[in-house]
């Protein structure tokens, strides 16, 4: 078949489809039921990532609790992880990747602390949060990071990247809301929506400012939180973030999406500090300057102008932001025009992602979806309680169509990582449902013994430095017929980590003409004519 009609059939459905054999009968629990209260809602989280070294992509699963667990004093339910076996299926890790519970699981993120080549897990909690060594592929080791020695509060998203430019990872924690059993009412009262007795919350409860921890060269952190002006200007309702830097002046920025407040954007001032700059941005409200309950955060070069955007997904009754970049001066919300702004209105979006995941050279997009209230299910909500999820095919210029992103009946969707974990070159997605099953999307846009198709590039980048990953390198491609930059990260999504590389889609482009990497350091590289159907992997120039 011509490629050109390959592409055009492709085009006609959804590229991923459920495998429940890749991760049979693994589920999480958060909570009740019926949601009586805050903590009970927002889920867990979910990370991928070659944790053993063996060349595939393993799966984290942060798991929660019950109040009842709680109020007896017993820990939660433990983060797991899952090895994957080479072709994208994943069992249980030995127990020397075991990892203690604490009271209450919410989201992780991923990077190489130490500078030893070992991607090492943070996990958030509602509760004492974790930091776990990875002892060289062998397994896991549980440090505590002395300088929240006595912490206990409620992490949401968390995001590894070097903010001072020395080389070592630091880390933001972002942390929601101030939660006491005893303390939050039941439902009723004042906690009423659409007519209906719902749980109480963010709004009437205390909100907490975020951490910066930085790190002292040798994976051990201090506080840097009030000497790099975070607090108390960042006391917010937190829960996505993502690393970019949006005015590529060299350092690494972050945003945040709050839930209830104006989004943040932390502007890397170069000298140890940010300064917030949401508002001057264009990315703290809707396009109508109202603020919106953002959940989950995806980053992509959707107009191949070399200058990466965000897709924010929102509270039902409010639109899905896009913000595209308009270089340094900040960005502009064009939802409405790209045509997914009035489909997620309906909708309450988490895990999101920016990538091109039919191959076609243009980034795709989804949003998973679920309601906070089960009485989203009682008549004249204009909602319901399990959503559809939706996948958002790339058009020309910037536009997108709105499709179901797999078959099946609607469910209570949270967390998600996006990443190839079967080796054939396009990027599948593991979905969290909230008190239900983990499940593995996989991407048909390629086979493995197949070499027609869509083409693509994967690369990897390392560095000799204690960022041995690369985290903040921006990886720019020109091919025939595109161009696009993206930035190397682990953060992005809600509450979840996504694999240090990126991910091109070539197309019928059967090679990239140019490609450049420019390091953390400032270094340069530039490759040209590089073939596609491939893994690359970069190592940084010395001088």
């Amino acid at each position: 078949m011509p490629c050109a009609a390959f592409l055009a059939l492709l085009a006609q459905s959804t590229p991923f489809v459920l495998d429940p054999a890749a991760l049979p009968g693994v589920r999480t629990t958060c909570g009740a039921r019926d949601k009586r209260f805050i903590v009970e809602v927002d889920g867990g989280g979910l990370a991928l990532a070659d944790f053993d070294g063996d060349g595939d992509l393993d799966l984290v699963v942060v798991d929660g609790s019950t109040l009842e667990r709680v109020q007896k004093g017993e820990p939660g339910l433990p983060t797991r992880l899952f090895l994957n076996d080479g072709s994208g299926r994943f069992a249980p890790a030995p127990e020397a990747w075991s990892i203690p519970p604490s009271r209450w699981g919410m989201g992780c993120a991923v990077g190489d602390v130490d500078g030893d080549g070992w991607l090492d897990l943070y996990v958030t909690h509602w509760g004492r949060d974790q930091l776990l060594r990875n002892r060289e592929g062998k397994g896991f080791e549980a440090r505590e990071l002395a300088c929240l020695a006595g912490e206990e509060r409620w992490g949401t998203s968390a995001a590894f990247l070097d903010f001072d430019r020395d080389g070592a990872l630091d880390l933001a924690v972002l942390n929601y809301l101030t939660f006491e059993l005893g303390k939050v009412p039941p439902p009723g009262g004042d906690c009423r929506w659409k007519g209906h007795d719902v749980m109480c919350g963010p709004q009437g409860l205390a909100a907490e400012h975020d951490w910066l921890l930085r790190n002292q060269g040798d994976g051990t952190f201090s506080d840097a939180t009030a000497a790099a002006k975070f607090a108390p200007a960042s006391a917010a309702f937190a829960l996505g973030c993502v690393t970019l830097d949006y005015d590529l002046d060299g350092d690494t920025d972050l945003y945040v999406a709050n839930d209830s407040t104006p989004n943040f954007l932390w502007e890397n001032q170069g000298d140890g500090t940010f300064r917030e700059v949401g508002l001057q941005r264009g990315v703290s409200h809707d396009m109508n300057g109202k603020e919106q309950a953002g959940m989950g955060i995806a980053v992509g070069d959707i107009d191949g102008d070399r200058r990466e955007d965000l897709l924010v997904t929102n509270f039902s009754g409010e639109n899905n932001a896009l913000y595209m970049s308009r270089g340094a001066r900040g960005f502009v919300e064009r939802s409405g025009p790209a045509g997914i702004g009035g489909p997620s209105i309906a909708r309450l979006g988490w895990g999101t992602a920016l990538a091109d995941f039919d191959l076609d050279g243009r980034l795709d997009g989804f949003a998973l979806n679920g309601h906070v209230y089960p009485q989203a299910d009682s008549p004249g909500t204009d909602t319901s309680y399990a959503q559809p999820a939706d996948f958002y095919r790339g058009l020309p210029e910037g536009r997108f169509a709105v499709e179901p992103l797999v078959d099946g009946a609607p469910r209570v969707l949270r967390a998600s990582t996006v990443g190839d974990i079967d080796g054939d070159g396009d990027l599948d997605l593991v979905a969290l449902e909230l008190d239900g099953e983990v499940l593995v999307l996989r991407n048909r846009a390629r086979t493995p013994a197949s070499e027609a198709g869509p083409q693509w590039l994967r690369v990897e980048l390392r560095s000799p430095g204690k960022n041995r990953f690369a985290l903040g390198a921006r990886v720019s491609a020109k091919w025939v017929g595109g161009q696009r930059a993206v930035e190397v990260r682990t953060s992005g999504g809600y509450q979840s980590s996504v694999p240090p590389e990126v991910h091109f889609g070539l197309g019928a482009a059967t090679k990239v003409e140019r490609l450049e990497v420019l390091w953390p350091s400032g270094r340069t590289s530039t490759l040209e004519n590089v073939e596609g159907n491939r893994v690359l992997r970069i190592e940084e120039p010395r001088s």
